[in-house]
């Protein structure tokens, strides 16, 4: 099993290669039991989402990490993406602002993933 650091990395660099907008990386450890690490990024429509989805389970599932469960694909708007210690929410943009989890978690420490994306 990777650390959840590592897993982290390799979602988001899953997303930015699949062109999800707006990525960030939330660490939750210290204020949940949820999960270490939150991922909030945008898709275009629910075909994205879906691509997004499918593109960070293969990536960590080429890694060793088991199947993810998955919440919301027949609402199309927004999926939960939940690794255990990753949770990667998706989002259409309109359900994004709608359910602002960046406010709703904004005790949590943002993770510099500058490194992890193309520019």
């Amino acid at each position: 099993m990777l650390p959840p650091t590592e897993m982290t990395e390799i979602a988001v660099r899953a997303l930015d290669s699949k062109k999800a907008r707006d990525i960030k990386a939330l660490k939750t450890h210290d204020i949940t039991v949820l999960a270490d690490y939150f991922i909030i990024c945008t898709a275009s429509s629910a075909t994205h989402i879906k691509t997004l989805s499918d593109e960070v389970e293969k990536a960590l599932k080429d890694r060793g990490e088991p199947p993810p469960r998955v919440e919301g694909y027949r609402s199309g708007g927004w999926v939960l993406v939940d690794f255990g210690c990753l949770v990667i929410h998706l989002f259409i943009e309109e359900l994004r602002e709608f359910y602002a989890l960046e406010r709703l978690w904004s005790d949590a420490e943002n993770v510099d993933i500058k490194e992890w994306i193309a520019e």
